[in-house]
């Protein structure tokens, strides 16, 4: 065991996907629009509504009633997260990197179908990932909830806005069904969910609440990335929107996981002050060749970072502040919608 823990989110920091975006997509009609609309209701109910009991990222849950009416099964939601994996370039090598040099662990919201297959192609332990448990082949609809559920699916994509018509859906008719049973004891792994897996990370690895580096792009990020903040820990958005903006310390924009790795190396050979000096002399150096030695970043790091990145194009990596928030915002949203796509990287 190491002293010190890294925590990263897995869609965004080390992939490009969407899973269950992509999934409605590619197996329900008009699947993708539906997914968007139930995203952003999602966010509506943690965001506005603050709804007990309610985890970011629920849209996991509240799309299952529409692949059931579909047919999905686990080996469907298998063979797509198998043949449909897009990584971040360099986060490969950044998790063969860390699994030297601190414990290392993915926290997703994902169901766990895409998780393992993730974990197989990244070459990463599976034993250590946190994920979304679903079995899809346990919930089931009779024929008369199925034309149930196709009349509420027309239903929200003619009104996507309706938010009152949501609720009576998702909080109202939906339960009255045998497989809601099934539904809601799935625990998603968002939001409060994440910073409960940091709690059995910091038990398992016997380390103190401070020692943590938790990276993340999106709404189900939030608590783990105030708590590592809160903790004294390293908090980081990833090519974040506003919700991870809003409670991470450090923003890193980077169509790159490389960046993300100076800072594990920092961080892992030394503490935190040491990356917070880096980060500000990272930005007003005129040399970045000189500051890397300085903080004897690894050679193998250092030399695919300045492969990767010319004088023109260095990764942003700051602390923010009230002062910078909007116009890290404004390039960090920008990139991730550059990378990832306009539907997946408009998703909360």
């Amino acid at each position: 065991m190491f002293e010190k823990s890294f925590i990263t989110d897995c869609e965004g920091p080390l992939t490009l996907n969407d899973n269950a975006f992509e999934v409605s997509a590619h197996f329900i009609e008009d699947g993708g629009e539906l997914f968007k609309i139930l995203s952003l209701y999602d966010d509506y109910l943690v965001d506005v509504v603050k709804k007990d009991n309610y985890k970011a990222g629920n849209t996991l849950k509240l799309i299952l009633p529409f692949f059931v009416c579909e047919g999905i099964k686990n080996s469907d939601l298998i063979d797509f997260s198998q043949n449909n994996i897009y990584a971040v370039n360099d986060s490969k090598f950044l998790l063969k990197y860390l699994k030297k040099a601190m414990n290392t662990y993915i926290v997703s919201t994902s169901y766990g179908q895409y998780i393992e297959a993730l974990s197989n192609y990244m070459e990463f332990p599976f034993e250590n990932t946190f994920y979304t448990k679903v079995d899809v082949d346990a919930l089931h609809l009779n024929d008369d909830e199925i034309e149930k559920i196709i009349e509420f699916k027309q239903e929200i994509l003619e009104n996507p806005n309706d938010y009152e018509l949501f609720d009576k859906i998702f909080f109202g008719e939906i339960p009255k069904m045998e497989l809601y049973e099934n539904i809601k004891k799935i625990d998603v792994v968002g939001g409060e969910g994440k910073k409960l897996a940091i709690d059995e990370i910091i038990k398992r690895d016997g380390i103190d609440t401070g020692e943590i580096l938790y990276i993340g792009d999106s709404i189900t990020d939030v608590e783990p990335l105030a708590f590592a903040r809160k903790n004294n820990g390293i908090s980081i958005s990833f090519n974040g929107n506003e919700y991870p903006m809003k409670v991470a310390e450090i923003a890193i924009v980077s169509p790159s996981a490389i960046a993300t790795c100076v800072i594990a190396n920092i961080y892992s050979e030394s503490n935190k002050n040491n990356v917070l000096k880096f980060i500000e002399k990272y930005n007003g150096s005129n040399n970045l060749m000189d500051l890397f030695d300085e903080f004897n970043i690894d050679l193998e790091i250092k030399n695919k970072f300045f492969d990767i990145f010319s004088n023109e194009n260095y990764p942003l990596i700051k602390i923010i502040d009230e002062n910078n928030f909007d116009d890290i915002l404004k390039i960090s949203k920008d990139m991730r919608n550059n990378i990832r796509g306009q539907d997946i990287g408009g998703l909360g």
